[in-house]
């Protein structure tokens, strides 16, 4: 698959799970993600399931209720929607959808069983969560048509994404009967299904793309779709390509540095012109170590998209630049 497969294949794709290694800005990708699937008129739900609000906190907006808030507007009249999932009330909304529980759910509230419930069996979490994320995407309006076009999850970084997504699959395993083996099948249903995908966010470097390549094979073999790769905070190139080798094996001019800096009027010492020439070397290191970082990347045969990175931090308006940019990769549009 290559990267203009994203518009045949991804964007009529429902549910997008983003998942990555601890710091590579996931949750960032996900909101980037969640603003380009709404540009040009579609209604598309974010959805934290960490307890964390990075979504509230890139967004600069108070903590998230567990309710779906109107969080920003996307171009060509498109409409973003945040919903925190926690898990007691998703347990409660649950008893009282299948069991008619409500106020039963109000009485274990108060004796504390609920948070008991959910640390003695934590699977469980996962399966409210995993179920109510479901409810989202299969909603539909008075007209039969979809709430939402599409639901972006950013979901639990890659060493916890694939045991999260398949916790539901044990659960139906062991109700033998009843609404919750029958949710339960619904939410398999859905997530080994084509309208469900997980994107990897990844950087650059060696430890987040062996945890990405890892987290592929995983997903493979639960049945689980993976989706793209998100490089994040990908730097322009500053070297001519032809030029990184040379210098990455140490082999830079320093005398031609020093012409350079003199045709433009720079008169440096030569301490300087040692530290430029250490720099350059460095830099060509780095680069070439992208590149097979690209190169392992590109053998998994996902489509690979870029975000840019932003030196001066991440706020609303760079996650409305990175939602451009990827529109411009073919994400988001008519559907």
């Amino acid at each position: 698959m290559t990267t203009s497969d994203w518009d045949r294949e991804l964007n009529r794709t429902r549910l997008h799970w983003v998942s990555g290694k601890g710091g590579v800005g996931k949750t960032t990708a996900a909101a980037a993600l969640a603003l380009a699937l709404a540009t040009g008129g579609h209604r598309v739900l974010l959805v934290e399931v960490e307890g964390r609000q990075g979504i509230a906190q890139i967004f600069d907006t108070a903590p998230l209720p567990y309710s779906e808030e109107r969080i920003a507007a996307a171009p060509g009249g498109g409409e973003l929607r945040a919903l925190a999932i926690d898990a007691e009330p998703a347990l409660l909304e649950y008893l009282d959808m299948f069991y008619n529980l409500g106020f039963a759910g109000r009485t274990l509230h108060r004796m504390g069983a609920v948070e008991f419930a959910t640390t003695l069996a934590p699977g469980l979490r996962d399966v409210l969560f995993t179920g109510k994320i479901k409810e989202c995407v299969g909603r539909t309006d008075d007209r039969g048509r979809h709430v939402y076009d599409s639901v972006v999850v950013d979901a639990p970084p890659t060493g916890r994404v694939v045991k999260f997504l398949d916790v539901t699959k044990a659960m139906a395993d062991l109700a033998k009967a009843g609404p919750i083996r029958t949710h339960s099948e619904g939410v398999v249903r859905l997530l080994h299904s084509g309208d469900s995908v997980v994107h990897l966010v990844t950087l650059l470097e060696e430890l987040p793309v062996r945890e990405a390549l890892e987290t592929v094979e995983e997903l493979d073999a639960a049945d689980l779709r993976p989706g793209a790769i998100l490089l994040n905070r990908v730097r322009p190139a500053r070297l001519p390509t032809r030029s990184v080798t040379a210098a990455a094996g140490g082999r830079v001019d320093a005398g031609r540095i020093r012409t350079g800096l003199e045709s433009a009027g720079l008169n440096w010492e030569d301490g300087v012109l040692d530290g430029l020439v250490a720099e350059t070397v460095e830099y060509a290191t780095r680069v070439r170590a992208e590149d097979e970082a690209r190169q392992q990347l590109a053998a998994t045969d996902l489509p690979s998209i870029t975000l840019p990175e932003f030196t001066d931090g991440i706020d609303v308006a760079a996650v409305y630049e990175l939602a451009e940019e990827l529109t411009t990769q073919g994400i988001g549009g008519a559907r």
